[in-house]
């Protein structure tokens, strides 16, 4: 029971998310109901069936389900429709039995098997879930939600890499839907939690596990923690690609530039094609107030990988260092509108407004002005609202909460 307990409180109510509405129910087995319905003179009892369940008088529907399979005990979409009320109902058991007697009668009745196994499911029944679902997904290999019901049922069995499996076939079919996304993260969330775990078991002391400490440091905010594993990890590696810049950007979001430049320089020095510590690189060269080595620097990084984050910003800035206000214009006009970061926005409209004074175009520099101020008090009265939040959610708090640093 623990398995099926902890799935439902992960993501409640999506043991019935998709398939509880009364009007679907009808959608499933619409069309061979109105075969059925035309040909037979008891469609009254059917139709008036169906209508309670669209409006959801579970009760009234079972009634009448029940009624038409006593009719037509070979009508197999009159029983599937039964467990569908009955599952709504909680009555499990009842349900179980609706859905074996339909796939009975029509093995391929799609929808059947999914049911059964979601029913089975809710009664911790992974065994039995996990079959029928299965053949759900093997009789109706586009059906994406046969597809998250398998890799649901996975999780609840601790199989998360045969889960992550299903999910991925799931997201292909539907890459919008916001449970099979859920469901999909948490999946492979875990598949590399489990990963790490038998790293650190079988290698202990491998660069390795210092890097994901590392990693897991820096996502946390922790820069100087992030640093000393990242020290670990080039004692132990110390030419390996891409640990260099790592520890860069973290000497970066520390302050500590000299340290940040030469960490860079030694990752290029390691790997020439290293398109980020090219970049961070030019964009060091450019606070220290080199235009030309930044703007060197940055286009080839670009050159080799269009789009990297900030690039307009940080190629405005190294023409305006050069004195090609123009250019830089066109840079930072596109980074105000298009960057999506606010503080580079914000940055982006005050270098405007300078870069306009410049070329003398006075209307559009005290544009640009107004829009900066405006956005810096915004920024701040959003600042000070999440303070006030901070302080409110944390009463015996000593120190305001910590303001991540700026992205490049």
């Amino acid at each position: 029971m623990p398995h099926c307990r902890r799935e439902r409180e992960a993501a409640p109510g999506h043991s019935l998310f998709l398939f509880t509405s009364p009007l679907l129910y009808c959608v499933l087995v619409a069309a061979n109901a109105l075969v059925w319905a035309q040909a037979d003179p008891s469609s009254t009892q059917f139709e008036k069936a169906s209508e309670a369940m669209r409006t959801g008088d579970l009760d009234t529907a079972a009634t009448g389900f029940e009624a038409v399979v006593r009719q037509k005990p070979g009508f197999a979409e009159g029983h599937f429709n039964l467990g569908l009320v009955n599952e709504e109902r909680g009555r499990f058991g009842d349900a179980i039995a609706s859905f074996q007697k339909a796939l009975a009668l029509k093995p391929h009745l799609h929808g059947a098997n999914l049911f059964l196994g979601i029913t089975e499911f809710r009664l911790n029944h992974l065994e039995k879930a996990h079959t029928a679902v299965e053949k759900e997904t093997a009789g109706y290999p586009k059906d994406a939600s046969a597809w998250m019901w398998l890799g649901v049922v996975c999780l609840a069995q601790d199989k998360p890499e045969d889960a992550a499996e299903a999910l991925d076939k799931a997201v292909k079919l539907k890459p919008d839907d916001g449970d099979i996304l859920y469901h999909r993260g948490r999946a492979h969330l875990l598949v590399s939690k489990n990963s790490y775990a038998r790293m650190f078991e079988v290698d202990p002391g491998s660069w390795r596990v210092h890097r994901v400490l590392a990693q897991a440091n820096a996502e946390a905010d922790r820069h100087v923690e992030a640093i000393a594993e990242y020290e670990a990890a080039i004692k132990l590696a110390s030419t390996q690609p891409g640990l260099h810049e790592e520890i860069g950007s973290e000497y970066r979001n520390a302050n500590k530039i000299p340290e940040a430049e030469q960490a860079f320089r030694r990752e290029l020095e390691i790997d020439p094609n290293n398109v980020l510590a090219k970049y961070k690189l030019g964009a060091i060269a450019l606070e220290q107030g080199d235009g030309a080595k930044g703007k060197e620097l940055i286009e080839a990084a670009l050159r080799e990988k269009p789009g990297l984050i900030h690039a307009d910003y940080n190629l405005g800035r190294a023409q305006m260092l050069l004195g090609e206000d123009a250019a830089a214009a066109e840079h930072l006009q596109r980074a105000a509108t298009t960057d999506s970061d606010p503080e580079v926005v914000e940055q982006a409209w005050y270098q405007l407004g300078t870069v306009y004074r410049r070329l003398h175009r006075m209307d559009e520099a005290r544009n640009a002005m107004e829009t900066f101020q405006k956005l810096k008090d915004e920024g701040a009265k959003s600042s000070q609202q999440a303070l006030e939040n901070y302080r409110k959610a944390h009463p015996d708090a000593q120190e305001a909460a910590p303001v991540p640093e700026n992205p490049q």
